[in-house]
């Protein structure tokens, strides 16, 4: 990134602000994350269960996303931000109380996934459709590539820090969340902007316009589907803590690192796409990104040694970054300011149902099939998609340019 550039951004003293925020509850999140299930296999020594888990996640998130973004179109974004930081704070008080005193079970679990769920419905739309507000359009796709490179550290951090602390103590990392959540809160109340509510989002028959406007725009569409799909049918998170205790033979720290690995190639990718954006065969690029990443998902699966699955682990992450950069800096360019919340929400959804249903997914045939064959066969079909995604959205394969204007 150019010296000009960088000082403009980080001269934007409410983004830098909500940037410290973000990067904290994420790493909070991954921390519970890792823990969560951990402690779930610990419980149940089942796939199953690890699979409920996403589902218990993505039932919730679906149901509320879109009368989410309807709120943040209306609402003040980034106290709706920080409300969130608050209820996942309030949730790592619970999971301390429930094992300090015996009660943590797979019920509670199933619970406290379904309020996570909930909260996610809200924050994901809220976040996204923030960054816009608080920097110049000019500076847009860098400032997304620079969130993109906080979220990919967090996500590196959380989950090799949560798995050492759970190796001391399951309640450690509880608290320690905790207390991220509660400093994310406080700078995320901090950020101010100028807030106008949309005139759009006056009633609730507007909740679908979100919806309505990405069909409409076949790029967009193209875009959200291919990451759901790709992430639906090749991830391998909720299979993680199987891989890293019954064929990788480590523990929690291992599968903190495992966790943390897409993470640290994502972060290198967004490093780079944030100096050397995406300026041609921006389609293509995007299609074979989500190819490799199908590839990579393969490699993971056949592997036995812990620095092979790593590597593939890392590759998946650089190469899920390109999709992610060009989903989201076509999104916020060709949305209007007064519906970014809305279509916000629809992409949240197809990001929940990549995530949490494709956890679900993966348990399901883990528990069939076997988690070796689970996530080859799934790498396999994503492959397969990225290459049907040149005849099914044409629009979006042959995209050249990204969009700097509406």
């Amino acid at each position: 990134m150019p010296d000009a550039s960088l000082k403009v951004l980080l001269g934007q003293q409410a983004f830098v602000r909500f940037w410290l925020s973000r990067l904290l509850g994420i790493l909070a999140n991954q921390m519970l994350m890792v823990a969560v299930a951990w402690h779930m296999y610990d419980i149940t020594r089942s796939a199953w269960s690890l699979g409920l888990v996403g589902l218990c996640q993505f039932v919730p998130a679906l149901v509320l996303t879109l009368p989410a973004g309807h709120v943040v179109d209306r609402f003040h974004k980034a106290r709706i931000f920080a409300t969130c930081m608050g209820v996942q704070a309030a949730v790592a008080g619970l999971l301390i109380a429930a094992t300090q005193w015996q009660f943590a079970n797979a019920t509670l679990i199933y619970g406290v996934s379904m309020v996570l769920g909930a909260v996610r419905a809200f924050q994901m739309p809220a976040q996204q459709a923030l960054t816009p507000q608080l920097v110049p359009a000019s500076l847009l796709p860098r400032a997304i590539a620079m969130s993109s490179s906080g979220v990919q550290i967090a996500i590196i951090g959380g989950p090799a820090l949560g798995g050492l602390l759970y190796a001391h103590d399951v309640v450690t990392v509880y608290a320690v969340c905790a207390v991220l959540l509660g400093c994310a809160l406080a700078l995320a109340l901090w950020v101010r902007y100028v807030h106008t509510p949309s005139r759009a989002a006056t009633d609730l028959r507007s909740v679908l316009a979100g919806a309505v406007f990405v069909w409409q725009h076949k790029p967009l569409l193209g875009a959200m589907t291919l990451d759901l799909v790709a992430v639906l049918l090749g991830g391998a998170t909720a299979l993680l803590p199987i891989f890293a205790r019954d064929l990788l033979h480590t523990g929690p720290q291992g599968l903190g690192l495992l966790r943390a690995a897409p993470a640290v190639g994502a972060l290198l990718m967004s490093v780079v796409l944030t100096r050397w954006p995406l300026q041609r065969r921006v389609g293509h690029s995007m299609l074979a990104a989500v190819a490799v990443f199908g590839l990579a998902n393969v490699v993971f699966g056949l592997s036995e040694q812990l620095w092979v699955s790593l590597l593939a682990l890392a590759v998946t992450g650089a190469a899920d970054s390109i999709s992610v950069v060009t989903r989201m800096t076509l999104m916020q360019l060709e949305t209007p300011e007064d519906m970014r919340g809305r279509v916000s929400a629809v992409n949240s959804i197809f990001i929940g149902a990549s995530n949490q249903l494709g956890e679900f997914e993966s348990g399901v045939t883990a528990a069939m099939w076997g988690p070796v064959p689970s996530v080859v066969v799934g790498g396999v079909a994503t492959m397969t998609l990225a290459v049907a995604w040149l005849r099914w959205f044409p629009a979006l394969a042959q995209r050249d340019h990204m969009l700097v204007q509406r």
